[in-house]
């Protein structure tokens, strides 16, 4: 393998015409430049320069490889220069996976707030629920995501999380329905159809309804919180709804009451172990910002 620093020395004396101008450009002595120039020679097997009088010359072995010399050179101070400014947040790409309430309600908000602390630092936006974020994840299609998880939920394997915010999980129904008055119990709707969301979010439904003491009758599922609202408003059940999904999309037709006790974390959720780039610990920064401000609010 070609050691750079050789690389450089052939390059130099390619553009300057004598040793000594090389080691000046350089700023290396003579002799330097010269065990250099023939080391290069022995690494590589090849007649690299010629002796004309007091001087060398480039054989054309030696033009051509420090004529590919120069296009090495320059691709590794692009390199360099790229991860500078990267490292410096000066600029860079991130790839961030967050599932839809977040990014209908946390990422705007980030953006802004990383283009005033960061304006060089473009974010790319992936939708994707928890258990899809992780594989993305591990396969490097995305740098970090913005995952949640219900209590007693085991973190996928190979990825890591910070809790940037306890989001309440609300009980939604059709507007003119009594919910009693005081904190709402679960229990008195034991008798009415319900309306669930992701497999996650039925789990933690059915477990809010057995600790409740009863075994929920579910009418309809959906994915997608504006829907599934929808379907709360048209009198066809009830449901439990978490704070974002709620600040996201509010049917007007719904109501809701704090479910006392019931969350689920979000989280900031990267692959492998820190440290992180600089980019992605900054952007991580930002999010968790904008969740505790949103928690304070």
């Amino acid at each position: 393998m070609i050691d750079v620093r050789r690389l450089e020395a052939l390059v130099a004396l390619h553009r300057t015409g004598t040793v000594s101008a090389a080691a000046e450009q350089l700023h290396y002595g003579q002799p330097t430049i010269s065990h250099h120039l023939r080391r290069l020679e022995a690494e590589t097997g090849s007649v690299l320069l010629q002796r004309v009088g007091r001087g060398l010359r480039l054989t054309p072995d030696g033009e051509r490889l420090a004529q590919r010399g120069e296009e090495v050179l320059a691709l590794l101070a692009r390199a360099e220069a790229e991860l500078t400014a990267s490292t410096s947040l000066q600029a860079g790409q991130i790839r961030l996976a967050a599932f839809p309430s977040a990014a209908a309600t946390l990422v705007p908000a980030a953006v802004v707030l990383l283009r005033e602390r960061h304006p060089g630092l473009a974010l790319d936006l992936t939708e994707a629920e928890p258990p899809e974020a992780a594989a993305m994840l591990r396969a490097g299609t995305v740098d970090l995501a913005l995952t949640f998880a219900y209590p007693d939920q085991a973190e996928p394997g190979g990825v890591g999380s910070v809790t940037v915010h306890e989001d309440p999980l609300y009980l939604v129904a059709p507007r003119g329905l009594d919910l009693g008055d005081g904190p709402v119990d679960l229990g008195r709707f034991a008798d009415t159809r319900w309306v669930t969301g992701c497999e996650r979010c039925r789990r933690e439904l059915l477990a809010l309804c057995d600790a409740a003491g009863f075994t929920p009758e579910i009418a309809f599922a959906s994915d997608d919180y504006v829907a599934v609202q929808s379907l709360v408003a048209s009198g066809l059940g009830v449901t439990v709804l978490p704070g974002l999904a709620l600040r996201a999309h509010r049917n007007p037709d719904v109501v809701r009451r704090r479910v006392p006790g019931a969350a689920r974390r979000i989280q900031v959720t990267t692959y492998g172990a820190p440290p992180h780039p600089a980019a992605v610990d900054a952007v991580a920064a930002v999010l968790s910002e904008v969740a505790r401000r949103r928690a304070e609010s």
